[in-house]
């Protein structure tokens, strides 16, 4: 039975032969492949907390803009969405890239919203790669005091 760890050794046995190489990119190479990393850790990382009043989900989006951001709030879910398109530019011959990892990719997350969150009142900041959203908690209803009277 083969486990996720067996297709590791094969690029940890290559990462220790390319240590005796000449070439230090070759060993950088190694080290970061592709296959060895999997795309999976390209997802922006995001924080969730809770304060008296709201609701704060942060999520960390460098290298984008506002419209490469969507976030849709759908029968109590809401759900945030970026895509990152590679610049087509026209390739220099000279041109010999060693290392390139900025490349197109997709993310989506969704959160399933608490019921005292208020669904209608969300805002939403963006800057310097920072999306802040903000999810107010409904107002609570206070316990109404019934006087008793005496018959």
């Amino acid at each position: 039975m083969r486990t996720m760890y067996d297709n590791l050794f094969p690029v940890i046995r290559n990462t220790m032969d390319s240590v005796y190489r000449a070439n230090p990119f070759e060993l950088l190479n190694s080290v970061f492949d592709e296959d060895f990393f999997p795309a999976a850790s390209r997802k922006p990382v995001m924080d969730v907390r809770e304060e008296d009043n709201r609701y704060v989900i942060e999520a960390e989006l460098p290298g984008l803009s506002e419209k490469d951001i969507k976030l849709e709030l759908k029968d109590g879910v809401l759900s945030l969405s970026t895509s990152a398109k590679e610049e087509k530019k026209e390739e220099n011959k000279d041109l010999k890239w060693l290392r390139r990892e900025r490349r197109e990719f997709s993310f989506e997350r969704s959160f399933e919203l608490p019921e005292d969150a208020d669904g209608e009142k969300i805002d939403a900041r963006f800057k310097d790669g920072l999306l802040v959203v903000d999810l107010p908690k409904k107002p609570e209803t206070a316990p109404r005091v019934v006087p008793v009277k005496v018959a």
